[in-house]
């Protein structure tokens, strides 16, 4: 059994890693916040791009087959929706990211 003189450098020891290991502890990023106009900017690029997608691939297959403005409206639609999903997803992303920093803001706090 340690006499408790060694059991005491023990702790001490341990209360400097632990200590050192908290300075080495990578900080929160401050230039990965972003602001509300970005996310904004984020979620409109997201639909345009599956809009632009969706009626780039339709025009093509009409311009391919030699059809009406078939495809163009289909996929334009599909991209629509691709986009939306992707808008919903990104919004469901940052609202869960906050929901994190909010609890762990909590969690210092308490």
């Amino acid at each position: 059994m340690p006499d408790p003189d060694q059991q005491q450098q023990i702790e001490q020891l341990e209360a400097r890693i632990k200590a050192a290991k908290k300075a080495q502890a990578p900080k929160p990023r401050s230039d990965e916040h972003y602001s509300q106009a970005q996310l904004a900017w984020r979620m409109v690029i997201e639909l345009v791009a599956g809009l632009g997608i969706g009626f780039g691939m339709g025009y093509g297959l009409d311009y391919l087959f030699g059809t009406l403005p078939i495809f163009m409206v289909l996929f334009t639609m599909l991209g629509l929706a691709a986009g939306v999903k992707t808008m919903l997803r990104s919004a469901q992303e940052i609202q869960e990211k906050k929901l994190a920093e909010e609890a762990e803001k909590k969690d210092e706090g308490a």
